[in-house]
């Protein structure tokens, strides 16, 4: 690993890197022509510049601050991109503290197209870890900027998150994805570095586990909660690398200090966004209480006061003056097919509900 320069010593010289017809290498004074007349509107766009086509003396400036910051410690490595002998982009990596290091990239237009960012990126990054010794690099772009997002990915960069406003531009505060790269992480081109970086881009969907408990007389046990008006089946948030039955068991102990069997999956419901939440998909089982009967559940629990005030055993009539409609679609859902089963005009399969609305899925031709 590379360890900064020694007091009063200059750095070493900053090197040229082939990947193919793609060479990155140190910028000159002879570099200016070519590459400022090949700016364009979408470099100045998502890099916020005020014109489109720079200045000789503001490019002639700009070569001279990189170089500057290069014999500085490098802080700041800049290298000309080439394409087939032709001057193509820019990639950069500034040092930061921690160890890490922040990445951007430009290809002129003549040259997109052609794998000459990814591939431009890739040798900056091994730069930066074999030569800078950073253990980690990232970085931040704007969600609508696609092919930024394809370069990063293909340059082992994997999604880490969402800056809210992180920066302004173009008169107003944008949102930037995160994006990092490890040191010890696998290289793009093998399995376990494709997936990886596949896994992290992937979406992700909130997942929430619930159970119904019924009393002798059939009503359905509902928590009455401190942090909402309406009340819900008991349950929770199911926890990354978590089963959603094993998370309603943890979830009923953790709450409710009471032991609970899943016995059947009785509905799968998709719930579209409500309010401030986004959609998520809702496991529901049948439930059974262990070590304890229905009838002695109150004086058995202890309520999790941050979250429960108390417990109530339901009849439909009387959810519906307390729960959120979704929740009263989908109990009644429930409750219907439950009859036809016991009437022997339906089977007792899981239900396929969306926002608490439809029935069982049946095959074409079912």
């Amino acid at each position: 690993m590379a360890e900064p320069s020694a007091p009063g010593t200059s750095p070493p010289p900053q090197p040229t890197l082939r990947d193919g017809d793609v060479t990155i290498r140190p910028w000159t004074f002879n570099d200016v022509e070519q590459a400022r007349l090949q700016h364009d509107e979408e470099i100045a766009y998502w890099f916020g510049f005020d014109g489109i086509v720079p200045s000789a003396e503001t490019q002639r400036q700009a070569i001279e601050r990189w170089h500057a910051s290069y014999a500085d410690d490098r802080r700041i490595v800049s290298f000309l991109v080439e394409h087939r002998g032709e001057v193509a982009g820019a990639v950069e990596v500034r040092r930061l503290e921690g160890n890490t290091g922040r990445l951007s990239w430009a290809v002129f237009p003549r040259h997109r197209g052609f794998g000459v960012a990814s591939r431009s990126v890739r040798l900056l990054i091994g730069y930066a870890f074999e030569s800078l010794g950073l253990a980690r690099v990232f970085a931040e772009v704007e969600p609508d900027n696609l092919p930024s997002l394809r370069t990063a990915g293909r340059a082992g960069l994997r999604r880490e998150g969402v800056l809210r406003g992180a920066a302004a531009t173009r008169g107003e505060r944008h949102d930037y994805v995160l994006l990092g790269r490890l040191a010890t992480d696998p290289e793009p081109q093998s399995r376990d570095g494709f997936l990886g970086i596949l896994n992290a881009a992937l979406p992700t969907k909130r997942v929430i586990a619930q159970g119904i408990l019924r009393d002798g007389q059939g009503r359905v046990l509902l928590c009455e909660l401190t942090y909402k008006r309406e009340w819900d089946l008991p349950g929770g948030v199911v926890d990354p690398l978590e089963s959603p039955a094993l998370a309603l068991v943890r979830e009923i102990a953790e709450e409710l200090r009471v032991d609970v069997r899943p016995t059947r999956l009785a509905a799968v419901n998709w719930l579209p966004p409500y309010r401030a939440w986004s959609d998520a998909v809702l496991f529901v089982f049948d439930l059974e209480l262990v070590g304890v009967t229905p009838a002695r559940l109150q004086e058995t629990v202890t309520l999790e006061r941050r979250e429960i005030q108390a417990l109530h055993w339901c009849t439909l009539d009387d959810a519906e003056a307390h729960v959120a409609p979704y929740v009263m679609r989908f109990l009644r859902s429930l409750d219907a097919a439950a009859a036809e089963a016991q009437a022997g005009t339906g089977a007792r399969d899981t239900l396929y509900l969306e926002d608490g609305i439809g029935g069982t899925l049946q095959p074409e031709g079912g």
